[in-house]
């Protein structure tokens, strides 16, 4: 790996599988599930993509119930139960992160399985944040079998603890 803060990601797409991606970190490659429609430049809400471009990690948020503080240079937040991030593109927190009542919908950030328990925010749709482009695009924890996400980047557990423990705000993040 890389010296803290030069870390430099880049995503591609595995050939031969939309679904499937291919993250190298200098001359290492690490298999990653991608978002069920594949990368798209022209990312939408719900369409199941993961956005093409260039981004910074924002922040790491993590299960303290499920694992001991993880050692990063990010900012860490750990999840609370009532923690969500908004998909509504009329609500004025789309994109951001929001306290979830029982009625309010949102993507709840404190679930039953463990694809939440690491999750690397990156700034996809923040500056400006533009209604129906996308949100809660995050780098986290895969199912088995690095089975297609919603539109984030997902990993083992082992790939995303290396990775965590060398990000900074300045690392990029290429998605090809």
């Amino acid at each position: 790996m890389p010296k803290k803060g030069n870390l430099i990601i880049t995503i591609t797409k595995a050939p031969g599988n939309r679904t499937r991606g291919i993250l190298r970190i200098g001359s290492r490659a690490f298999p990653v599930a991608l978002g069920r429609a594949g990368i798209k430049a022209n990312k939408r809400e719900g369409d199941g993509a993961t956005p093409r471009g260039i981004f910074r990690p924002v922040r790491l948020w993590w299960r303290a119930d499920r694992l001991s503080r993880p050692t990063t240079l990010l900012p860490l937040r750990s999840i609370k139960w009532t923690d969500a991030w908004c998909e509504d593109p009329a609500n004025s927190r789309y994109n951001k992160p929001m306290v979830l009542r029982s009625s309010t919908a949102g993507d709840r950030l404190w679930r039953e399985d463990h694809l939440y328990d690491l999750i690397i925010e990156i700034n996809h749709n923040t500056r400006p944040c533009i209604a129906r482009r996308g949100s809660a695009v995050f780098l986290h924890l895969s199912r088995n079998g690095l089975l297609p996400t919603a539109g984030c980047i997902a990993m083992p557990m082992d790939i995303l603890k290396r990775i965590v423990s060398h990000l900074t705000n300045t690392s990029t993040i290429t998605i090809l």
